[in-house]
């Protein structure tokens, strides 16, 4: 447990002081309970201009919940927020672990994007049957989880890559994905990338795209907007079990 309290306690500050330094806005995805249990942090976090968006309550995988209890998390999740005055917009299943009832739970809700599929490295529109909803995808290599994380117990990750070899990894894909146009849709967990090394990396990243002249850095809620003003965009229909054909 103290392993995960470093995210709030160390890794947020620290994070939230390196997007300062560059003027910079991102999106925190942050789980309902961990909200309530920290009931400054998002906030705090949106008073700095930064998004607040829906991570789950539990952060328990949908896909490992029987029916109805998805839907139940996620509304709990929202209840959170509104108590504690938090505008939401956007949302991100736990593990981006989604069902064919994730999408239709966003748009339902009146959210205006989610984060959790895969199906493309560009933005795209969901049709969920409760509404549209734009999709900012996700990939297991722009993930610090993937690279970083190590618990003995449970077993969630057993090898701790070098920074070095991470940096190299993110600015060889960024570099990449300007000439695709694509999103490069980063995810750092405060708890991973808020340890000293790894910010070091963060920040060299950072200074490569702002180096590069052509690579815009938003809010997820900024970059849904624009998606959803795009009549080119491609809309796709989610089809259970949580299948985007």
């Amino acid at each position: 447990m103290s392993h995960q309290a470093y995210g709030p306690d160390v890794g947020v500050p620290r994070i939230l002081d390196l997007l300062d330094e560059f003027e910079l806005l991102a999106t925190f995805f942050i789980p309902g309970w961990v909200a309530e249990q920290r009931p400054g942090l998002a906030a705090g976090i949106v008073e700095r201009g930064h998004e607040v968006a829906h991570h789950s309550y539990s952060h328990r995988l949908p896909t490992s919940m029987a029916a109805g209890e998805e839907r139940v998390d996620f509304e709990r999740a929202m209840e959170v927020f509104a108590a504690q005055g938090i505008e939401i917009v956007g949302h991100r299943a736990a593990g981006w672990a989604t069902t064919g009832e994730t999408a239709g739970l966003v748009a339902a809700h009146g959210l205006l994007y989610d984060s959790s599929f895969m199906g493309d490295d560009r933005p795209y529109l969901i049709e969920s049957g409760a509404g549209t909803v734009a999709e900012l995808p996700v990939h297991w290599s722009l993930d610090d989880w993937e690279q970083y994380a190590f618990l003995p117990e449970p077993h969630v990750g057993s090898v701790i890559e070098s920074p070095v070899k991470v940096l190299e990894m993110w600015r060889a894909e960024l570099d990449a994905m300007r000439r695709y146009r694509c999103l490069f849709n980063l995810t750092c967990h405060p708890f991973l990338t808020g340890r000293p090394s790894r910010m070091e990396s963060l920040r060299r990243l950072i200074e490569f795209g702002l180096e590069s002249g052509d690579v815009s850095f938003m809010r997820c809620r900024d970059v849904a907007r624009r998606a959803a003003a795009d009549p080119a965009l491609v809309t796709r229909r989610v089809s259970p079990p949580g299948i985007v054909p």
